[in-house]
């Protein structure tokens, strides 16, 4: 301890939202408040005064908020950030002299005690009135002169008590001796896109006539259908030249045919790398079109972003050192034992030469976000270095703060987190092998309540490219709309592997697998966007529903509630105001009709115990009136698995034509 700070007598801990010990900012979305909570004490009885203080990262004034003591030394203050890019705050608590003295004072009663502490009073209003200015410096001598004046002492006690007095000390308190917090949590403040969205997925080479290679003039055409789902960000797999040399056939087979289109994450040929286009599919004006005619349309292009290479990628030639060499004299490709990637080269990261490969690796995120990219997917950040995504991501979002990254990052939790923690906006997460109530409730309860909340966004997808669950595998229609409404209802952003999941594409590959048969990763795939079988009226109707109700908008208010059925899982989001709840019922067993007793917590849910209330169903349009805290649902599988139901109020006024509201 430094002598110097001998006199700053105030302790603040315990603050909130913070994570690592600062290390790492939290994350908000424009224009969401953030909530900050501490511990700030002193030793002995004297009044504490707890300040908050916020500002633009880079600004050099502080705007002060002051705490509000919620009761045992707990304070709370809020701030809206109301602009993107960095924010931060600081904590000051120091003791106030005067307000201790005025407890003090209202508790005295011996007349002279109180005449000895009035004189004491004044001399600290008139140190307050050599802090203040102007007319409040004079405002604040006279009423120090009235606490020492000629009068009986209970008239100077009443004005030495009063709120006037009290209210202008407390503009210009001391703070000579406050302790200040040691550290300045920052804030990630992110367009609100990275806390709401509903991610569709396409191979936009699968977009043409059958049996011939799509382009993005194909693409467009493919827009207007997403838009009528509903979806608002558009994900693309890398759309950059591929590699011919060790490309691979269908099913991943390891010799493909000549007219094979091999993998697009096989990045890289002749005609260039990751800041090419694969020339079947058009050129750069026409993908920037692509881009913005998706925008009209309220639709963000999300880019897949891979660092790796083909062979025949040119940094292979014009960088050899970022590359591992083989005893052989050949460059080692990507392996996951027992699996080979022999058309993948990954980079190699402690190369002498890594500052340069950093910095050309940078370069791909600025490029495409001069082209208007605003999103992109990151494959496989678990596998690379954790320092060079902090040092991208920081850099990227100082020049572009409105860009969000997704990280696609299935590997162990405690890098998951550290990659939400470095940056990434989004994060992939384990929700696909999450089946069960028990596993649902856990996972989620984590997801939305633990203190990760504060960077770990989770988007959740229920298939991609590369997982075709069992579940939906071998459960049918019902397996797809349970799972697609459990992901777009538990998650306020979740996404889609788009046309294979509307049409139900269930086949693996081979027994025991995730992969899809005939996948689109290796081969061009005609798409019947019509058939009748087609989940796109459900997919377009929950769609509307998550952009119809706020509750649905956000993570941190997914509440479950008991049923007494463990195939029927149940849980409630509401708007903070809770003028909006919806709750929703989930049928597990996809093969047959379940029903329980559901209970619901009605005083958090600010429901009158004595009053009945409607839930719409917002899937079948069916209304039910229920009474209490415990009601019955059923819900068969072979019609419908869900029930996402409005939660309405019985109000005493015509707005709503059945008198809910």
């Amino acid at each position: 301890m430094n002598l110097k700070d001998g006199k700053k007598r105030v302790v603040i801990e315990g603050v909130k939202p913070e994570v690592d010990c600062g290390r790492f900012p939290v994350k908000r979305t424009l224009n969401e408040t953030v909530r900050v909570e501490a511990d700030a004490f002193t030793d002995g009885h004297d009044a504490v005064v707890c300040l908050l203080q916020y500002r633009r990262v880079g600004e050099v004034g502080w705007t002060d908020v002051y705490m509000e003591f919620l009761g045992n030394d707990r304070w709370r203050g809020e701030f809206k950030v109301d602009s993107l890019g960095r924010w931060q705050y600081r904590l000051l608590g120091w003791v106030d002299h005067f307000e201790s003295w005025r407890r003090e004072l209202a508790r005295r009663q011996d007349p002279q005690d109180i005449a000895l502490a009035l004189q004491m009073g004044a001399e600290l209003v008139l140190q307050g009135a050599r802090r203040a200015k102007g007319v409040d410096a004079k405002a604040l001598k006279v009423w120090a002169q009235k606490l020492t004046a000629d009068q009986e002492w209970q008239a100077r006690l009443k004005i030495a008590l009063d709120p006037e007095l009290a209210s202008l000390m407390a503009r210009y308190p001391d703070k000579s001796n406050a302790t200040e917090y040691g550290r300045k949590p920052e804030i990630v403040v992110d367009p609100p896109l990275a806390r709401f969205s509903a991610w569709y997925e396409m191979f936009p080479r699968s977009c043409g006539e059958p049996g011939t290679h799509g382009t993005f003039a194909d693409c467009e055409r493919w827009l207007e259908h997403i838009a009528a789902l509903g979806f608002d960000v558009l994900y693309l797999p890398p759309i950059h030249p591929i590699g011919r040399i060790n490309r691979k056939g269908p099913n991943n087979a390891l010799v493909a045919g000549p007219d094979d289109p091999g993998s697009p994450w096989a990045i890289g040929a002749e005609e260039g790398g990751h800041k090419a286009i694969h020339p079947q599919l058009g050129t750069l004006k026409e993908f920037k079109a692509f881009v913005k005619r998706a925008r009209e349309l309220g639709i963000e292009v999300a880019l897949d972003i891979a660092f790796q290479t083909a062979p025949d990628h040119p940094y292979v030639k014009e960088h050899p050192e970022w590359f591992r060499w083989r005893p052989d004299g050949r460059v080692q490709y990507a392996e996951n034992p027992p699996k080979k990637y022999e058309d993948i080269y990954p980079f190699h990261f402690e190369s002498d030469d890594w500052s340069a490969l950093w910095e050309e690796l940078k370069s791909i995120f600025i490029y495409w976000a001069e082209q208007g990219v605003r999103v992109f997917r990151v494959d496989n950040p678990h596998t690379k270095p954790f320092a060079l995504w902090e040092y991208i991501i920081t850099e990227v979002k100082q020049a572009y703060p409105e860009v969000l990254f997704l990280s696609e990052a299935f590997t162990r939790p405690r890098i998951t987190h550290r990659l939400a923690k470095l940056g990434f906006s989004q994060s992939y997460n384990y929700f696909p092998w999450r089946n069960t109530k028990v596993e649902l409730v856990e996972y989620l309860t984590e997801l939305s309540q633990d203190e990760s909340r504060e960077y770990f966004r989770p988007n959740l997808w229920p298939n991609t490219p590369d997982i075709l669950t069992e579940t939906l595998q071998l459960g049918g229609r019902p397996a797809f709309i349970t799972r697609f409404v459990l992901a777009a209802t538990l998650g306020a952003s979740y996404g889609i592997y788009g046309p294979a999941y509307e049409l139900m594409e269930h086949k693996p590959r081979h027994h025991g697998s995730e992969e899809y048969l005939d996948s689109e990763k290796y081969q061009l795939r005609h798409w019947d966007l019509n058939r009748p079988d087609s989940l796109k009226e459900l997919i377009a109707r929950v769609n509307r529903i998550r952009r119809d109700h706020p509750a649905l908008q956000h993570d941190w208010r997914l509440r479950f509630h008991r049923v007494d059925n463990p195939e029927l899982i149940a849980y409630s989001k509401t708007s903070e105001d809770l003028e909006d709840i919806i709750l929703v019922v989930v049928n597990l067993d996809v093969n047959y009709v379940q029903s329980g007793w559901l209970e619901l917590p009605l005083q958090e849910l600010a429901l009158d115990p004595e009053q009945a209330f409607q839930v719409h169903d917002l899937l079948g349009g069916e209304r039910y009136l229920w009474h209490g805290a415990r009601n019955f649902v059923q819900l068969d599988p072979k019609a419908m698995p869900a029930h996402i139901f409005h939660v309405r109020r019985k109000v005493h006024t015509e707005r709503d034509f059945d008198g809910y509201a």
